[in-house]
């Protein structure tokens, strides 16, 4: 019986071996319909940790980390092999044996079991690791050194201080240098030649070039945001006072070699408490920077100090005759001698050249040069002092300018702070608001016009160019701080009245003894992080024309308003303002009141007295309920009202403001925010209405399947915003005669519409409609989710189209976001003459651009911004067109 027991154990094994099989065969089933619910985890595991890194990808400039960028490839396998294994799996559970649910092989059927559970366990441990990823992107390295525009080209005279500088830089002696001179000397551009240098230097020694913009007043936390910007510190690494960010700074920068070039600084800065590690202990860092002052040289302890003169007789002539131009140069014999005395008058200095050759550049007769060269020989020569040697010659500039509106606008821009970004639209509105283009009845001409005053003060060199129009906001504009200067000179009267335009920038608490001294102002501005000391007593502003307030937060003195006899305008915007005294209403002279952005949630009943005020902004108010009841209709000299966004207004409210805007005898600029398909019926049903909105944003309209736009219209500016059920709009001549969508007769044209933005908008399938907008400038399309083409082209109406007024003529800025089905903008070529930009993000069905090579592309073309595999997958007719775009495309 000795053999008994082998056999019995042999028979144990196989028992448990062809149990255990079956068991993985029996549990097959489960597991499989658990491997499906596991994978689906993980697939939302991905699609989160995807949609974290193409945001930072795209929006915060990151690169994702390579642990992050290995566990989506494994993840992405991962579901290829699950879905391998279902497939497998599937196709051996139809191999069954007639009439049986057993398996044919079972072998196979086995392994397949057993791999379930084993997948199972992979996919958990994937779900496990991705939603444990507390980082999923990395700042991209800073590269050495950002390019600075430089305006003159070539740089005149700057050549030997440029030598001498970047000889000191490679001095492993020379730590810091301070460059002075006076206003305008050209320090900032030999600066800006300085960092470019870096650009192609061979030297490696430096790690990082850091430029910064000091100005006046100094602003410690400007400069250390600045640097933070430029170091990349994140934001929870940039927390606490200022010593904590000074820390922070320190510690990047002690381990680095790095070349800080600080510009236009007006008194000593503490480098110290900037962050700053001290130079020297080996680490051949260095420190550049500009002033006006050899004093600040010394405060800044520069161990090197270069003097920028001003150009020598020939290259100041040479620099004015460059800016006068040829054309006026030959235009007579006698003038290239006049220019020469002309070009002396300017001592060298090279803005003054440039501002005084601008104004003589329409100069054609000799007669013209010598009257203004005897004007300019007037001002004095040897006045004590920088600045005043400086504003005798520049203000020559200013009494060139044709009348006294084109001054007064000029002088008012003084009321912005140094190195602001002015946006011209706000500007001019301030302007017709102070009543210096009252000349023009209509708002509009007095925009055009006020257009032309700036780009007349640009012409002059008295404005600079802030910023490129690719809003609709339009252009900025700024003031060099030496003109800047000058100009708050020219308005207080050459000095002679200190007070008269009262301008504060982040200077801190201003006391309650100098906001007494005010009393003589013509205009106050307060900016940025400036406060005003408790009031005892109103405050006296007998003389107070305008008061502009962009401060952060504001709160007005008891009887603030009791006395301003001859208040013009009051601009509060973007201030975090809670309550309007009702004393406001007793303002009887005010014309021009800006709220918008504000906190305020109830207006004073007391504005009803304000029945001169002619401009009325009150975009984003949060109020919580209606205007007061006949407010509006009671501003009876009102010309302009803005209520662009708001928290909350009934589709009731809105009708009744739209009836009191109705009732309004000169109002001829409504900008405003509907709601519903009555209230936009309300509008369009009114001549004056409509006639009168400039701008209109159409939110949320719930059951509001068709917009129906009444032609002709005076609308600028049009947003369709989350109108869910919105399939189609359509252009109505005023008689209420449909318009087909082919291209228009022009008086059916949308001819003043300027910008339109549409987002959230998921049932519209085209915007066919937009070809009755010639001017079209602005363009942004958003989450139109079912959008195939954005102008369709009809057999019956393609040739139209192309046959009639250029299509897309006057676009500046083309965005088209996140529309997935999105296939084209339009099927044949268009020129685009004035395109400057295109942004596409977000469509990956956008296959073609509607550009060819043997259409004149815009000369204005500045980027085509998209992700790169959106830019890769692009298909192109020829490669000539390739080629061509090729270098404007910029990914995000």
């Amino acid at each position: 019986m000795d053999f008994v027991s082998p056999v019995l154990d042999v028979a144990s094994r196989i028992c448990n071996c062809v149990g255990d099989r079956a068991d993985h065969l029996r549990r097959l089933p489960q597991n499989l319909k658990s491997l499906r619910t596991e994978m689906e985890k993980l697939k939302n595991v991905y699609k989160d940790v995807k949609e974290r890194v193409e945001r930072e990808e795209n929006l915060e400039k990151k690169k994702r980390t390579h642990v992050v960028d290995g566990w989506i490839g494994r993840a992405e396998a991962m579901e290829k092999e699950v879905n391998e294994l279902l497939d497998r799996c599937d196709e051996e559970n139809q191999k069954k044996c007639f009439g049986t649910c057993c398996p044919r092989n079972c072998r196979a059927s086995y392994k397949l079991a057993k791999m379930v559970p084993e997948k199972m366990d992979a996919v958990a441990e994937l779900q496990s690791e991705g939603s444990n990823f507390q980082e999923v992107a990395v700042p991209l390295p800073s590269p050495l050194v950002i390019e600075r525009p430089l305006e003159e080209k070539p740089v005149v005279g700057l050549d030997s201080p440029f030598r001498e500088v970047w000889r000191l830089l490679q001095d492993k002696q020379v730590g810091s240098i301070g460059i002075y001179g006076m206003g305008g000397v050209g320090k900032t551009t030999l600066l800006k030649k300085i960092n470019n240098k870096f650009l192609q230097s061979s030297i490696n020694a430096f790690e990082i070039v850091i430029w910064v913009v000091v100005s006046r007043p100094t602003n410690l936390e400007r400069v250390q945001e600045t640097i933070r910007s430029r170091l990349q510190i994140p934001d929870d690494g940039w927390k606490g006072s200022e010593d904590d960010k000074a820390a922070e700074i320190c510690s990047i920068l002690k381990t680095k070699k790095f070349v800080l070039l600080l510009d236009d600084i007006w008194e000593p800065l503490d480098l110290v408490r900037a962050g700053i590690p001290p130079l020297g202990d080996g680490n051949q860092s260095k420190i550049v920077f500009t002033t006006r002052s050899a004093d600040v040289c010394g405060g800044m302890a520069a161990q090197k100090s270069i003097k920028v003169e001003c150009l020598e007789e020939k290259e100041a002539l040479s620099l004015f005759q460059a800016k006068v131009g040829e054309d006026t140069l030959n235009s007579h014999p006698d003038i290239p001698k006049l220019a020469e005395m002309v070009a002396k008058e300017c001592k060298g200095l090279p803005l003054a050249l440039i501002v005084i050759a601008r104004a003589m550049a329409s100069a054609q007769t000799p007669e013209e040069w010598e009257s203004n060269l005897q004007k300019l020989r007037l001002y004095p020569k040897d006045v004590a002092g920088t600045e005043n040697d400086l504003f005798s010659v520049l203000a020559f500039s200013y009494d060139s300018l044709p009348d006294e509106a084109t001054k007064s606008c000029f002088l008012y821009c003084s009321l912005f702070p140094e190195d602001y970004k002015i946006p011209s639209k706000h500007v001019i509105q301030l302007w017709i608001g102070e009543g210096f283009l009252d000349e023009y009845d209509d708002i509009q001409e007095a925009r055009n016009q006020g257009g032309k005053i700036i780009q007349m003060l640009k012409h002059a060199c008295l404005l600079e160019v802030g910023s490129k129009p690719f809003l609709i906001d339009g252009e900025y504009v700024k003031m060099h701080d030496v003109i800047h200067d000058m100009a708050l000179w020219l308005a207080c009267e050459k000095g002679k009245k200190k007070y008269k335009f009262v301008v504060k920038d982040g200077v801190g608490l201003v006391s309650a003894q100098e906001v007494h001294k005010w009393k003589d102002a013509q205009r106050i501005a307060l900016w940025n992080k400036t406060s005003i000391e408790k009031l005892k007593e109103p405050p006296r502003f007998p003389n107070t024309e305008t008061i502009i307030v962009c401060m952060k937060r504001f709160m007005f003195a008891s009887g603030f308003f009791t006395n301003m006899p001859i208040i013009r305008v009051l601009d509060f915007s973007n201030v975090k303002l809670y309550t309007l005294p009702v004393e406001i209403g007793n303002l009887a002279t005010l014309q021009y009141l800006n709220l918008s952005g504000t906190r305020i949630k109830y207006l004073p009943i007391e504005l009803k007295n304000l029945k001169k005020l002619r401009f009325l902004m009150m975009d984003g108010l949060p109020l919580v309920g209606p205007l007061p009841n006949q407010m509006v209709s009671s501003f009876s000299s009102l010309q302009l009202f803005s209520m662009k966004f708001f928290s909350y207004m009934s589709p009731t409210d809105v009708i009744m403001l739209l009836e009191e805007l109705e009732q309004l005898e000169h109002i001829n600029d409504i900008s405003i925010k509907l709601t519903s398909i009555q209230s936009i019926q309300r509008l369009f049903e009114s001549h004056k209405l409509r006639r009168s909105t400039t701008f209109l944003r159409l939110t949320r309209c719930y059951g509001v399947n068709q917009v129906q736009l009444v032609s002709p219209s005076c609308i600028k500016e049009l947003v369709l915003e989350r109108c869910y059920e919105l399939e189609e709009v359509k252009i109505i001549h005023f008689e209420k005669q449909a318009v087909p969508s082919k291209f228009p007769n022009p008086q059916c044209c949308f001819i003043h519409l300027l910008s339109v933005d549409i987002n959230g908008c998921n049932k519209l399938l085209n915007l066919n409609w937009l070809i009755h907008a010639p001017k079209l400038q602005h363009l942004r399309i958003s989450m139109c989710k079912n959008i195939e083409k954005v102008i369709e082209d009809e057999r019956s109406e393609g040739s139209e189209i192309k046959s009639g007024l250029s299509m897309f003529s006057r676009l500046v800025c083309l965005s088209l976001n996140n529309m997935s089905k999105l296939e084209s903008i339009y099927e044949h070529p268009l020129p685009f003459p004035s395109l400057r930009r295109i942004t596409v993000w977000g469509c990956p069905r956008l296959k073609k651009l509607p550009f060819d090579s043997s259409i004149c592309m815009s000369k204005n073309l500045e980027n085509i911004i998209g992700r790169q595999c959106w830019w890769d997958g692009l298909e192109w007719n020829d490669q000539t067109l390739m080629h061509n775009l090729t270098p404007y495309f910029q990914p995000l």
